[in-house]
Order: structure tokens, then C-alpha cells, then sequence
């Protein structure tokens, strides 16, 4: 009996000396799935769109042609212009304004003077047209870009596409002055050994010369969509990505939804929805122990007194927010309707947007920055294509959803990250925050000098911090 114990204990050993490793190999298998099912990153859902004024075409049926395209004008719309400027109804301002009500009424009085005696639309259309112009269809709509390669590549040298996008309310023509910095750096003393570019730069669907959506809901993911398949359409199956304002929203969704397209990402403004009562803590912490929530000095520079930085300076300069994301149409129609309207409203941004100081000048310090001709340029590119009011638009497609339920919110961004953080800007992210959304930052620069606008404002700075991040991009 004994005997016959010791056998049937040695057949149940036997069978567990099998089944042991086989459950432990189906536990580890399913513990291995859930690792790595659990450690696939997210991505935004590519989807599909139509914004045509009709119903979509049947699949394959929409012209993919590139279509060379000039910008022109006519007496008739100079004419109309100055009829318009001539009927302009100045309303004078209280005394010491300077920008504190906006734009200064007075030194309006003088922009409007030199928009109707001196600026010259025709030469402005010129500079316009020095780079060459596309118009493509997609999803229904005429999309606008610019497309500049380098006259010269040195031999061996690799030329990368660099996606630029813009914001409200600038344009593409933001970009004209670092065009030349990133195709030919060697011409402009940036003598950046491997890193040249050839640069496209859209138009946002609804701004400039790109088609207005005529359809609802169209926002920055729909937009990240349409500027994937337009450089699908060019050829290029990865490439770089730039942008600040909305094209930062717009390259960040790009990042998101096709990360093996993007070799990286270049960000001059950052957004960051994050609330918590953590981030709170952290917040207060910051003003006396900032090292121990890991701000760095400058950030405690850029970031502090809180709630003057951050609460009262933003409620000031976010007016036109709360109008653009809730009723963009009644607001816009006066604006599209004047000449004068337009550039006091789009300027206004310009000058308090560049340099918060500005606000206590009483010409904005605009000129301090800028030219006239340049800030018009960019006013008459939305006055001649009647787009203020669609590009206002994109604030209420955007804005008016609760930020922690867009799917953007919650899926982070893997590709390689550069920031450039320029001290102007109207609200800094510290580095330790950005890394909730960027989880790859290969480039975090705190910047000298500048404000919202700079690819307009500070172009070599901008242009030496693209080159490198992507020149440490390529070393990896």
C-alpha cells in the first residue's frame, strides 16, 4: 500500500512538473499581452472629413492635382480700399490711453494716413508672389500652401521638409523673413554645416487664400488631417513639423495621429490643459521652494507673481476669445465690413502680443518691431479674401468643447520635441509641465528675446533653434 502511494504521488508530481511551467508560461503570456497592450501608445484617429459646400464626391473622384497659383489685384479692389479708408469715423480716445483700451485711436488716425497715401498693395502683392504659390483640393476644399526648396544643396547633404503652420491672426506670410534662413543658412552667415530645409507653409482652412470650411465642427484635428494628406500629396512620407498659436495645436495633433510621419515637432508656444489639485500645490510651492517641484529659475522668472502672469494679464489680452469661441459671426461681419476695424483689431495683438510692455506706449511699439508694410501685408491678406470671420470661426469650433474630453487631451505626443520658450510670450509653460503632454523633449530653449509672433519678430533666433533640434533629431 505503501508502494502503491509512492506511485500514484510520483504520477501527481509528474503531472505538475508539466502543468507547473505550462501555467506559468500562459500566465506570463497573458501577463506579457497586458504589459504591452497596456505600454501601446495611443493615437488620434486619423478619421476622414468633408467640408465642400455639397455632398462629398464618390471615393477617388476628388481632382489631387497641384495647381500653380499667383495672388493678384485689380484697381477695383484698390479703389473700394481707399473709398473705405477715406470714410474711416475717428473716435478720439481718453487722455494717457496709450493701449490700455486697446488700440490708441490717435496713433490710428496716423496707420490709417499711411495705409491710404503710402502703402503700395501692388508692391506688397509682388513680395507675396517672390515664393511659389499651390492651391490643392482636399476634403473638399481649396487648400493654400507655399512651397520653397534651397537653390543650392552641397553634395551629400540631405534636405529635410519643415512644415510650418501659423495662428490667428497671422498668416503665412509670418514666415517670409525665416524662409530664407532655413533653405539657404550658409547665404544668411547660419552656416549650419547638415541642416537644410525645404519649407512648406499652408494656409489654415478659412484663413487667406485657403477655402473656408462649409461645413460645422471644423477644427484642429480636422486640420492636422487635411496637412498630413498635403504632404502625402508632395511626396514626402516623414518630416518636420513647426509651429506656435494654433499651428502648435495643429502640429501637436499631427504628432498625435501619425507619429511614424513626424521626424519631429518644433513648438513655439505649448499648450498645457492640465488641472488638478496637485497642480495647485505646485503652484504655490513654486513662489518659495521652486526647486522642489523642479522649476528652474528662469521659470520662476517668467511664471511669477501667479496670478498676474497668469490670471489678470491673460483675462486682459483674452477678450476676443471669449467672442470668437461663442459668436464669431456678429462680431466678424463688422470687421469684414471695415478696413479700418480689421487692422485696429488684428494689430491690437501685435503690438501687446510681442511685448507686454507695450501696452503703456502710445503708438503700441509697433513700430518697434515691425514695418507698416508688414503688419498691412499680413491685415490685407485677411481684407482681400474676406476670411476674418472664418478664421474666427476655428475659436468656436475649438474652444467651446471641455479641453479634458477632446481626445488630443488625452493622448500624449512621443516624437521628438523641441521648444523654443521666448520670454514675451503671453503665458510660459515650465519645462517640468510640457513633459505631461511631450513625453520626448530633445530641445527646451529659453529663449533671449521675443513674443507670440516670432518667426515674424526674431527669425535667425527662431531659425538657429530649429536647426538645432533637428540636427540633434538626426544624431540620435
Amino acid at each position: 500500500q505503501t508502494i502503491s502511494r509512492l506511485c500514484r504521488s510520483f504520477e501527481y508530481s509528474q503531472k505538475h512538473a508539466v502543468l507547473v511551467p505550462a501555467a506559468a508560461l500562459g500566465v506570463g503570456g497573458v501577463l506579457l499581452y497586458w504589459l504591452r497592450s497596456g505600454h501601446k501608445r495611443k493615437t488620434i484617429d486619423m478619421g476622414d472629413g468633408w467640408w465642400g459646400s455639397s455632398e462629398s464626391p464618390l471615393k477617388g473622384k476628388e481632382d489631387k492635382s497641384i495647381r500653380p497659383f499667383r495672388i493678384e489685384t485689380s484697381d477695383k479692389e484698390i479703389e473700394d480700399l481707399h473709398r473705405r479708408l477715406d470714410q474711416f469715423r475717428f473716435t478720439p480716445h481718453v487722455e494717457g490711453a496709450a493701449f490700455h483700451y486697446g488700440f490708441n485711436s490717435t496713433y490710428l488716425q496716423k496707420v490709417v494716413a499711411y495705409w491710404r497715401n503710402q502703402f503700395d498693395w501692388r508692391k506688397q502683392v509682388e513680395v507675396l508672389n517672390k515664393y511659389p504659390h499651390f492651391h490643392t483640393t482636399i476634403e473638399g476644399i481649396d487648400v493654400h500652401f507655399i512651397h520653397v526648396k534651397p537653390s543650392y544643396v552641397p553634395h551629400g547633404r540631405a534636405v529635410q521638409p519643415l512644415l510650418m503652420v501659423h495662428g490667428w491672426p497671422g498668416s503665412f506670410y509670418e514666415f517670409y523673413k525665416i524662409i530664407p534662413l532655413l533653405t539657404e543658412p550658409a547665404k544668411h552667415g547660419l552656416n549650419e554645416g547638415d541642416v537644410v530645409f525645404e519649407v512648406i507653409c499652408p494656409s489654415i482652412p478659412g484663413y487667406g487664400f485657403s477655402e473656408a470650411p462649409h461645413q460645422k465642427e471644423f477644427d484642429s484635428i480636422a486640420a492636422a488631417r487635411i496637412f498630413h494628406k498635403l504632404m502625402n500629396r508632395l511626396g514626402f512620407k516623414e518630416y518636420y513639423l513647426q509651429g506656435g498659436d494654433w499651428g502648435s495645436l495643429i502640429t501637436t495633433n499631427m504628432a498625435q495621429m501619425l507619429p511614424q510621419s513626424v521626424k519631429g515637432l518644433h513648438l513655439n508656444l505649448i499648450f498645457v490643459t492640465k488641472q488638478s489639485l496637485g497642480r495647485m500645490i505646485c503652484i504655490m510651492l513654486g513662489a518659495y521652494v521652486p526647486w522642489l517641484i523642479g522649476l528652474s529659475r528662469e521659470d520662476v522668472r517668467r511664471f511669477y507673481p501667479f496670478m498676474q502672469k497668469n490670471v489678470y494679464d491673460v483675462l486682459r489680452e483674452s477678450g476676443y476669445l471669449h467672442i470668437q469661441a461663442t459668436k464669431p459671426d456678429t462680431a466678424g461681419c463688422g470687421l469684414n465690413d471695415s478696413p479700418v476695424g480689421l487692422a485696429a483689431y488684428i494689430l491690437e495683438k501685435f503690438s501687446t502680443w510681442t511685448d507686454n510692455s507695450f501696452l503703456h506706449k502710445d503708438d503700441g511699439g509697433l513700430e518697434s518691431k515691425y514695418t507698416l508694410d508688414e503688419l498691412l501685408t499680413n491685415v490685407m491678406i485677411y481684407w482681400v479674401t474676406s476670411s476674418i470671420v472664418s478664421s474666427m470661426r476655428f475659436y468656436k469650433e475649438n474652444v467651446s468643447k471641455d479641453p479634458h474630453l477632446t481626445a488630443h487631451s488625452r493622448v500624449g505626443v512621443y516624437v521628438p520635441t523641441g521648444i523654443a520658450a521666448f520670454p514675451q510670450e503671453i503665458v510660459h509653460t515650465p519645462h517640468i509641465w510640457a513633459k505631461d503632454v511631450y513625453k520626448n523633449i530633445i530641445t527646451f530653449s529659453y529663449m533671449p528675446r521675443g513674443g507670440h509672433f516670432a518667426a515674424f519678430e526674431e527669425p535667425k533666433l527662431l531659425a538657429q533653434d530649429i536647426m538645432q533640434f533637428v540636427r540633434k533629431v538626426e544624431q540620435l
